[in-house]
């Protein structure tokens, strides 16, 4: 079964506006996941088998530097490292909405969204229903004549 390619565009936004100030990644760890992204799920592969020269020489970093990020982004679970040797690693890169630490924005944007449609007709008219007037809430917490009288 062929893998689906996701719309590019939205990953990109989440990929702006949640994945990177949630993550807090700085600028060669933002190259880097998106070097991966690209080659991987952006053409319809889960899987990215590469060596740390082809990514360096990619993002235009030196090979330490590449190797750094790429543990930085294990470590923020937005890539899974499935195998390793000689030849190069295998991993799978997370798109901005499968990676555990943003999973709570994106439940509770999903729960806001279906409660604005969900609304009942019921709970509309309950809305438009005036509450008590301040003056009936007033007198209702005032005390009574009589407790202000006992010492």
């Amino acid at each position: 079964m062929k893998n689906k390619k996701p719309n590019a565009e939205h990953i990109w936004k989440q990929f702006e506006d949640l994945l990177v100030p949630r993550l807090r990644l700085s600028v060669i760890e933002r190259a880097v996941y998106s070097h991966l992204l690209r080659h991987s799920r952006l053409e319809g592969r889960l899987r990215l088998r590469f060596s740390i020269p082809w990514l360096a020489r990619g993002v235009r970093l030196c090979q330490m530097t590449a190797r750094c990020a790429l543990r930085r982004l294990l470590d923020h679970h937005a890539l899974r490292l499935v195998e390793r040797n000689q030849v190069g690693h295998v991993v799978v890169v997370r798109l901005p909405e499968e990676i555990r630490a943003l999973r709570p924005y994106f439940i509770a944007a999903r729960g806001a969204a279906r409660a604005r449609t969900r609304t009942s007709p019921s709970a509309r008219r309950a809305e438009a229903v005036p509450s008590r007037s301040s003056a009936a809430r007033r007198r209702s917490t005032a005390p009574a004549a009589s407790d202000a009288a006992s010492p």
